[in-house]
């Protein structure tokens, strides 16, 4: 599809990758949705808790969060007040370890597990008419595999995906955000991540090597020594190989929104994909020229020209098909 021009012009001191993410990480507020939260069992003795917004509505919109984030992230409230108020449902993962208590077992979540998401899909898929998929940065990533990979069937009723802030070129990100400009947020992510495996070890001491948490001092070191060896995986780099998005962008089959900024801190200019964009029949992209890192902030507006732009795509496959 042609590249959708973007219309996104931010506050002039907010047209700063870092100062974009920030502002929306730390200033902007938003009213808690009326979650009703739903503890499922997964199909290996495992537990995934959803946060719902229920209307009676024949819509709905699965959200999916970051790295570290949940149903309470910033962006997965605004979105989910947003949609609720245009007649949509409201299903917005917390993956596993990511609600507030440790999941039981040493299975957590990565940018390419969808094993969670594609038994939501699938266990609520008969009380709607359609469903969109909604996923940012890690989230995004996740959406995207999951719909092209062709792992699991595809069910009928999912109408349309959206990606925003994807790190689709997974270890060109990792790279990025591991570099010493981004230590802060690092630092962040290290310090709930190295947290969730000390508490890990004390659950399952077969499978955690203390020792390998005081050697974690990236988030690519992290992946080394536990995303990828606790998800099947040899190591970081051959995690990046497997679940990146990019490499799966060729097989887009359904209506797909990616939005990026040019001037996100944590991703490589291969997470917009221009050129497989303009080929594709399917894949509709904004590039914005600011934004940041799933900021794209409004001020003086309840609600951000990211929602805004999220609302308009999907209400435009609305009963389609």
């Amino acid at each position: 599809m042609p590249l959708i021009k973007s219309d996104y012009i931010p506050k002039w001191w907010l047209r700063h990758g870092h100062l974009n993410t920030l502002y929306t990480y730390f200033y902007r507020t938003q009213q808690k949705p009326t979650y009703k939260r739903e503890r499922w069992e997964t199909m290996d003795d495992d537990f995934i808790d959803l946060d719902f917004v229920r209307g009676n509505n024949q819509k709905l919109a699965i959200l999916s969060h970051g790295l570290e984030g949940g149903s309470y992230s910033q962006y997965i409230m605004s979105i989910s007040n947003l949609l609720s108020l245009e007649g949509y449902d409201i299903c917005a993962l917390n993956y596993r370890s990511c609600s507030g208590e440790m999941n039981r077992t040493m299975t957590m979540y990565h940018s390419g597990f969808t094993m969670d998401l594609n038994m939501v899909v699938n266990k609520i898929a008969k009380d709607y008419e359609e469903i969109h998929l909604i996923g940012y940065s890690l989230g995004g990533n996740m959406n995207l595999k999951y719909t092209t990979d062709g792992e699991y069937p595809l069910h009928s009723k999912i109408k349309s995906v959206v990606s925003v802030s994807a790190p689709i070129d997974l270890a060109g990100s990792s790279n990025r955000i591991s570099s010493w400009y981004n230590y802060q947020y690092q630092n962040n992510f290290l310090q709930s991540l190295n947290a969730k495996m000390r508490l890990k070890a004390t659950i399952h001491p077969e499978y955690i090597d203390m020792n390998d948490i005081k050697k974690v001092k990236t988030l690519i070191d992290f992946d080394e020594y536990f995303t990828g060896p606790l998800h099947g995986f040899d190591g970081a780099q051959d995690y990046y190989r497997n679940c990146n998005a990019l490499q799966f962008l060729e097989a887009v089959t359904l209506p797909t929104l990616l939005i990026s900024s040019e001037d996100d801190p944590f991703l490589t200019k291969g997470c917009i994909p221009k050129k497989i964009a303009e080929f594709s029949k399917n894949i509709h992209l904004i590039a914005t020229k600011y934004g940041g890192h799933v900021g794209f902030t409004t001020i003086g507006s309840d609600y951000n020209w990211l929602d805004y732009k999220i609302l308009e795509f999907i209400r435009s496959f609305d009963m389609k098909n």
